[in-house]
Formats: structure tokens, C-alpha cells, sequence
């Protein structure tokens, strides 16, 4: 199948999922023929077709022997949590390290519906290749394999960063770029060369977790200001946040925030660089799920409105080439030499064989061509999971409706108990993540966090099924 065909079978998709969401086509209603469709998209029979059994499969619609195609049920949107608007009267210790880590304890749990890793599964990730081009790798180059490579990163692969930077809209040389073990390790090197211990980080809520648990392991102290499922962080807000604390540096997810999948408008991200700069105060980018945007073009980054190297951008092939891998890499801007230093007294550098593969894999050409597939595929399994999720959960349930990213973020109904839910939903061999974890303070403990990053099957729909029973359960007692 060519590119031109993926194009318009996904048109004949989203034409009928319009007219689904918007009412013209309600539950029972029966979907125009092939041939009538056909004629009006301007597209083959086959196409609509193919679109048709693919809407099927995802239990959208229904054929029926004789008779046609029909809308399987109701697909009205849910609508979006409601935002906690105010920003934290002081700043404080983090303290979720515990629940955390029983979080993190199912990362990995091949036994488990895994709902709560943001990982795409194997069969969204080029495992075939990958495998020729690391068994390649190993062959012709064993003994630099074997090595360490330099600290700042595989050259090869630090020219190949550099390249899609221009792209990206944040041009860089190689030697701008820093290797490290995933993103993680990025975000943990940016708070090392930008604060001490004691340091208060400006954040937003909800957020990642993994930044709560950098900051408490780093003895440092958050204010959390709002984050906004329709439009990410508010520079007013940072404005009020800068007038009250002392910030040393800050931590935003600017594109697709995780857990709320919000992102901020570019007019608002060159506000805030330029708000922040005049004050000398360092951005923490985390830029990892930009590549998973859904629209026709990639949002812009804070980095890209950085004039004087205070924005410190951190990313990985985690969420696109290969999560185990764990190959990340950061742009540290004025703060390289310092970053170096935290790198080698860690880790020294990130192993060799990987970050050779990777830099092969870019050097071919693959990326682009891969990255549009999965980001049709992750988009397909968030819409599935959508509709699945009004059907199963209580009434009242809200979710965001991204356009990017691999996230669903869940407010339920009452003063039902996210983290109440995850040890009912653990035990019945379903992963979620709580709403607890994703904050300093108790604002998001009845919401829950869903990966869509998975391949829709009856596992995944039984694992919906299960949680949203589970939160019936709690609500209603």
C-alpha cells in the first residue's frame, strides 16, 4: 500500500467518525454504502471498504450480513476535566516517592493490562529492523561496540540530532548535543547543573511524576502552577508565581504534558522564554512526546525562542524507535560544560551499541516514514479507548481529547479514589496510574492516568471494562 492509499482510507475514517461525534449519525444508524461514500470522497470502493472493516475492528461499527454497516453506539464526546486553577500558597517538600514506586513496581509486568506505561508495544516499533541493524552493528564494528564512547555521545548519532534539529525548528551542531540514558537521565542532569538542594522549582500540576520523584531524591522544593488541558501553562501565571517565590529554575512539558496531554500555544512559549530570560532563570524542556502529534505540523519548542542558552531541552527515541534502548539526548545550551560534568561522575557515558544503532537507523532515513505510521496508530488506539471508556465508566466520568501525545487523563465522578482504584484494578491484573502521583497536594486524587500507546485487543478492552466497573464500584460505596 502506497502513501497516497494510507492517506485516503484515514480520510473515509475521520469523515465517519465526524459524522458520528457530531450527532448526524447516532447509535443503530446504518453508514452510507460503499458505493455511495465512494462517489462522495471522490475515492475507490475498496478504500471505503478497508476503512469500514478497520472502524469494525475497533468496535466502532458493526456489519451486518446482508444489510450493511452500522454505528456500534453513541460516540459523544466526554467532556474535559475541570482545571485546578490556583497556584500553590508555598512551596513545598515533595513528598510521593512511596506511592511512586509502587507505581513504577509494574513498569515491565508482561502479566499485567499494562494501561499505565507510556511505551509503545512492539508491534508499533520497528523491531525488525532494529534487530538487523544491531546484529549489523555488532558485526562489522565488535570491538567499538565493546568500548565506551566518548562522553557527550556517539558522534555519528549527536550529527544525526543535529540534523533533525533543523527540522524541528531548533537548529544545532553536534557538538550541542549530549548523549544520555533516555530522557530521564536528561531531566536529572538539566536540575543538577541548575540548582542545589533546598532550591525551589517552578513546575506545572499535573505533572509528570518522574519529575516529583527527581525533585524529592534532589532534596529541591516545587511550586506547582496550573496546567490547562486546553492550553497548557499561562505566562500570567508564571508571572504571579516568579512575583511570590524565589525560582531557580523551571519544568515544563510544553507539548502534550503528561498526564493532561495539554500543550501551550507558541506565542505563549516565546512569552514565557523571554520572561524567564530576563531574569536569568533556566527552562527544563522535556520534549519527548512531541513527535506523537496528531495535526499536520510539530508544535513548536521553548528552545526554539531561546537567544541566550537558558533553555535546557531534553528528549529521547523512547516513545518512537526504542523504549528499551534507552538512548536520550539533551541540548544544554550555556549549561554543557556543567552537564558534562554531572554525566561523567554518574553514568560516565551511555552504552555504545545502542547509541550506534539508533545513529544507523537515522542515518537511513527510516524515521519520518515510522514516526507517521505510529502516530496514526497511537491516535486510532486514543479515539478506541475513547469511546470504550463512556460506555464502561460511571456517568459523570470526564477525559481530555489530545492532539498529540500517548496520554488520556480522567476525572472520575465524586470523590471517588484514584489510588483506591489502582490497588482494586493491580489486583485484578490491570495497571493504571493514580491521580495522586501526577502533584505535590491532594487536587487530582479521584483522577487516573490511561497509556494508549498499546494496539487495541480484548485484553485492553477488558482491562477498560474492568477499571471502569471497579470505579463504579467506589463511587457508588
Amino acid at each position: 500500500m502506497n502513501k497516497n492509499d494510507d492517506y485516503r482510507y484515514q480520510m473515509v475514517e475521520r469523515r465517519v467518525l465526524e459524522m458520528i461525534d457530531s450527532g448526524v449519525l447516532g447509535m443503530g444508524s446504518k453508514l452510507p454504502s460503499l458505493r455511495i461514500l465512494s462517489r462522495d470522497l471522490c475515492v475507490s470502493i475498496s478504500t471505503v471498504n478497508q476503512a469500514y472493516v478497520g472502524l469494525e475492528s475497533r468496535g466502532i461499527i458493526e456489519s451486518r450480513p446482508r444489510s450493511g454497516f452500522f454505528v456500534r453506539r453513541a460516540a459523544s464526546r466526554l467532556p474535559a476535566p475541570e482545571t485546578a486553577t490556583e497556584t500553590t500558597s508555598e512551596a513545598l517538600p515533595v513528598t510521593r516517592s512511596g506511592l511512586i514506586r509502587t507505581v513504577l513496581d509494574a513498569v515491565g509486568n508482561k502479566q499485567a493490562v499494562p494501561l499505565n506505561v507510556v511505551e509503545p508495544t512492539p508491534e508499533l516499533l520497528p523491531v525488525a529492523e532494529m534487530g538487523r541493524i544491531m546484529a549489523q552493528v555488532l558485526r562489522d564494528h565488535p570491538g567499538d561496540a565493546l568500548v565506551y564512547d566518548t562522553i557527550p555521545g556517539n558522534a555519528r548519532l549527536r550529527k544525526q540530532i543535529a540534523f533533525r534539529s533543523v527540522e524541528t525548528g531548533t537548529p544545532a551542531r553536534p557538538d550541542d548535543v549530549l548523549i544520555t540514558s533516555g530522557c530521564l537521565e536528561a531531566l536529572y542532569i538539566s536540575l543538577r547543573a541548575t540548582t542545589r538542594p533546598g532550591d525551589m522549582v517552578l513546575i506545572q500540576a499535573p505533572t509528570y511524576y518522574c519529575f516529583l520523584h527527581l525533585l524529592e531524591n534532589l532534596g529541591l522544593r516545587a511550586v506547582e502552577i496550573p496546567s490547562y488541558p486546553d492550553c497548557g501553562v499561562k505566562p500570567a501565571d508564571i508571572a504571579a508565581a516568579l512575583r511570590k517565590f524565589d525560582i531557580s529554575t523551571c519544568i515544563f512539558s510544553p507539548n502534550f504534558n503528561n498526564p493532561d496531554a495539554s500543550t501551550t500555544p507558541d506565542e505563549a512559549k516565546r512569552e514565557i522564554v523571554a520572561m524567564l530570560a530576563a531574569l536569568d532563570i533556566p527552562i527544563i524542556e522535556d520534549d519527548v512526546s512531541t513527535d506523537l502529534h496528531f495535526g499536520p505540523k510539530r508544535p513548536g519548542t521553548m528552545k526554539q525562542f531561546d537567544e541566550k542558552g537558558l533553555v535546557l531541552l531534553c528528549s529521547s527515541f523512547s516513545k518512537t524507535i526504542a523504549p528499551g534502548y534507552r538512548v536520550g539526548w539533551m541540548l544544554p545550551g550555556r549549561f554543557m560544560d556543567k552537564a558534562q560534568e554531572v554525566k561523567y561522575t554518574t553514568n560516565v557515558c551511555t552504552p555504545t551499541p545502542t547509541q550506534m544503532a539508533v545513529a544507523e537507523y537515522l542515518d537511513r532515513g527510516r524515521f519520518e516514514r515510522h514516526v507517521r505510521k505510529l502516530r496514526d496508530r497511537v491516535e486510532q488506539q486514543m479515539d478506541t479507548m475513547l469511546r470504550h471508556i463512556e460506555e464502561y465508566f460511571p456517568a459523570g466520568t470526564r477525559a481530555t481529547h489530545p492532539e498529540g501525545g500517548g496520554v488520556l487523563w480522567l476525572e472520575l465522578p465524586g470523590n471517588t479514589d484514584s489510588v483506591e482504584l489502582f490497588l482494586a484494578a493491580r489486583a485484578k491484573g490491570v495497571n493504571i496510574a493514580p491521580g495522586s502521583i501526577f502533584s505535590t497536594q491532594d487536587k487530582f486524587n479521584n483522577h487516573i492516568r490511561l497509556s494508549c500507546t498499546g494496539v487495541w485487543s480484548e485484553e485492553i478492552r477488558q482491562g477498560l471494562e474492568t477499571v471502569g466497573e471497579l470505579a463504579r464500584r467506589i463511587n457508588c460505596g
